[in-house]
């Protein structure tokens, strides 16, 4: 739906309305531009060692995703910043562009070296859709219809690794690996189109300064915020985990069930139950009501990962395959119908500073949680215990962070 000129009115720029189908549509794709420069990449990993003149075997490749995620998360803070200051689409579109060169510039690059930095460029301009996407989202709802949208948007962020792969083997059986890199710039040209049909949701008059006084009080605001502490908390623990997951899920297919060849199955199956968790979650959270599905998530999730946590104690870490896929897929649908709630829950008093709490929250969560995730990914024994262990450890750690901010809200509304 869009709102157009009427019958002898000027002719006015059609605006995707909040509440819209395309609306979310387009926020949907400005997060999905994230996953879409990390997953294709990867089935181009052997045709790339062989236009670089390197090894088969060799593992420097690996940098080309390491160096767009520290790209990616050192652009958030300066794209939150910059989204309170300037407005939302500004952003969008000046991220999509340091996208799209980054892409380019990684196909003309002539050395690995080259191609790092270059990646790194893609990773920072990816941060700025991302962060713009989750702070208009903030601006344009509240509440449960907040926490409504944010899973619809997640949900295809969480998709996107499910059909990129393929996608990208499809593009490597017709032509060259460039060509991978030229169809994600030319996603990310499509989106800045989409970006044009939306309205600026942050009014001039709410706009922040970008002096270090202003930086340091729109950060100080985020974090003295009652409450964001120990949402960032929450959010960390369960995004600390999911990041071990998905670094051992191939190690632990292989080593423990000896199904490596069973991987992108088992990988995309997982990914749409997640997917099927956030679409689900924004169905019923309205109705519902944000704190009650909340309380319900965390006690789903804790008796999944109990449960385990249980059965890799009885198995001595070796369960059957069809009994961790059934255990796992329900720990990981409930944390991911969690992480959009608690993501709403943490974003609700922060609409003076939403491009910078969406950044806060994002760069936070990954950096700390890539460091918990890469501590239980270090304790793999050959078996599915560390990784069981870290679910109901990160749960409960989760659970306690989230009643405590939970009191604070409501004490900072009782007062």
């Amino acid at each position: 739906m869009t709102v157009t000129a009427r019958p002898g009115d000027p002719p006015k720029r059609r605006v995707l309305m909040p509440g819209t189908r395309p609306f979310i549509g387009v926020l949907a794709l400005c997060m999905a531009v994230t996953a879409l420069g990390i997953d294709t990449v990867l089935p181009a990993f052997p045709e790339i060692r062989t236009s670089l003149d390197l090894d088969p075997d060799a593992t420097e490749v690996t940098g080309l995703i390491t160096f767009f995620f520290i790209g990616s998360s050192l652009g958030l803070l300066p794209a939150g910043l910059l989204a309170d200051r300037f407005g939302r689409r500004p952003v969008m579109w000046g991220g999509l562009a340091l996208y799209v060169l980054g892409a380019i510039g990684s196909v003309a690059a002539p050395t690995i070296e080259m191609m790092f930095v270059t990646r790194f460029v893609w990773g920072l301009g990816s941060a700025g859709p991302r962060v713009a996407a989750m702070a208009m989202v903030r601006d344009a709802y509240e509440g449960a219809q907040m926490a409504r949208q944010m899973s619809l948007v997640m949900a295809v962020f969480i998709l996107v690794p499910t059909f990129a792969p393929a996608l990208a083997v499809g593009i490597l059986a017709i032509g060259p690996w460039q060509a991978i890199f030229w169809a994600c710039a030319a996603v990310a040209v499509a989106v800045s189109g989409g970006v044009s049909l939306l309205p600026e949701t942050l009014s001039t008059d709410l706009r922040r300064g970008l002096s270090a006084g202003d930086v340091w009080r729109s950060c100080a605001i985020v974090l003295r915020t009652p409450g964001t502490p120990a949402y960032l908390l929450s959010l960390t623990a369960l995004f600390g985990v999911f990041l071990s997951y998905l670094a051992s899920s191939e190690i632990i297919l292989d080593q423990v069930f000896d199904l490596e060849e069973w991987f992108p199955v088992f990988f995309g199956g997982i990914a749409l139950a997640m997917g099927a968790a956030m679409y689900l979650n924004g169905r019923v959270v309205e109705r519902v009501g944000l704190a009650r599905i909340i309380r319900f998530g965390f006690a789903a999730n804790w008796l999944a990962a109990g449960l385990l946590f249980v059965v890799a104690l009885v198995t001595a870490g070796e369960p059957p395959f069809w009994l961790f896929v059934v255990l796992l897929g329900a720990v990981l649908f409930f944390q991911q119908m969690l992480i959009p709630n608690l993501n709403a829950a943490a974003m609700q008093p922060l609409a003076q500073v939403a491009g910078t709490g969406a950044a806060l929250l994002g760069m936070i969560a990954g950096a700390v949680g890539a460091v918990i995730g890469g501590g239980i990914d270090r304790q793999f024994d050959g078996t599915i215990t560390p990784l069981s262990i870290g679910f109901i450890v990160s749960s409960t750690v989760a659970a306690l962070a989230w009643r405590r901010a939970d009191r604070a809200a409501l004490t900072t509304d009782a007062a």
